[in-house]
């Protein structure tokens, strides 16, 4: 128990570590094509907030494991808007005047229901892997189509200031590879400590995922938030949780469907689900702003890290 716990918390400080590694290697690439930093900041930073998870569920799903990494992903969604957007709110209010953002909201819902079809029957196989699959690709343009279409000058320069200083070609690359070899590395420490984990303390997989894996893969978008939001700029600490959730279902879920397709527990469908439903309602309640800015304030960062340590009691006594 000890080694395997030793195990998780090496890895995920490593998955944490080469995780920023990959973003500061794929963004100083990208800027050195001349590529513009909103492009850049909504695409291969938003999408690499979620390379921890994307990574464990791969491997999970190599080991014929697929609650382990669905978990992840969903728990992932739970945490980042429970513990996450609840901490960096109760540091300080976080107000959103991004019109992108509020229109990422209603996609971010059409993602989860897209998600809940597939899931419905119960089994994720290959077609509901390539639905996803589609449907990240299709993501993917339309953030660069809007992203170009507006320059949202709030967006453009909060990620001036988080995309990487001018790095050389040669340190991107070397920084990128370092990123992907620990990357996989890491997460191969994660799963292994997990299962172990799991086996010997006689719960399920999903629930590990759900927790400590969710909770440790969470960790990047946490330290982005709180960095964001000590710099005033509380857009990106936003846009980090509705990116990285969106990224969640389309590229982790797609991870167990395409390696290893079959049935995963039913408590995803009928506990955690729902939940994360539930407060991806509550973030949009708080941070749309119908008449006016949105924003989220210290109260509701409160009510929300409540709920999140309420969602884990309610698993720990069903486990």
């Amino acid at each position: 128990m000890l080694l395997a716990a030793v195990a998780i918390v090496i890895g995920l400080a490593l998955l944490v570590w080469s995780a920023d590694r990959f973003v500061e290697g794929a963004s100083g690439i990208a800027k050195n094509f001349q590529v513009p930093p909103l492009v850049i900041g909504l695409t291969i930073v938003s999408l690499c907030t979620s390379l921890p998870e994307m990574v464990v569920a791969a491997l999970a799903a190599m080991e014929g494991n697929n609650n382990l990494g669905i978990g992840n992903a969903i728990g992932s969604n739970i945490a980042n808007i429970g513990l996450v957007l609840g901490v960096t709110a109760m540091i300080a209010p976080l107000f959103v005047q991004s019109k992108l953002f509020k229109r990422e909201v209603p996609v971010l819902f059409l993602i989860m229901f897209v998600g809940l079809a597939l899931m419905y029957d119960g089994d994720l196989n290959v077609w509901d892997g390539l639905i996803l699959m589609t449907g990240l690709v299709l993501f993917v343009f339309w953030l660069l189509k809007t992203g170009m279409k507006e320059r949202d000058s709030i967006l453009e320069a909060e990620f001036e200031d988080v995309i990487p200083a001018d790095m050389s070609m040669k340190a991107s690359v070397m920084w990128l590879t370092i990123g992907i070899v620990f990357l996989v590395l890491s997460s191969r420490l994660v799963v292994w400590g997990a299962i172990e984990v799991a086996t010997l303390m006689g719960v399920s997989d999903l629930v590990i995922g759900l927790t400590i894996v969710a909770i440790g893969t969470s960790l990047p978008e946490l330290v982005a938030s709180i960095a964001s939001v000590m710099k005033n700029e509380a857009e990106l600490a936003i846009g980090n949780i509705i990116g990285s959730n969106m990224f969640n279902i389309l590229a982790v879920l797609m991870m167990p469907a395409l390696i290893s397709p079959g049935g995963f527990d039913d408590q995803i469908l009928v506990r955690d689900l729902p939940i994360m439903f539930v407060f991806t309602v509550a973030l949009a309640v708080m941070a749309y702003g119908f008449k006016s800015a949105g924003n989220v304030n210290r109260i509701e960062g409160i009510i929300l890290t409540s709920g999140f340590f309420g969602y884990l009691y309610l698993l720990f006594l069903q486990s």
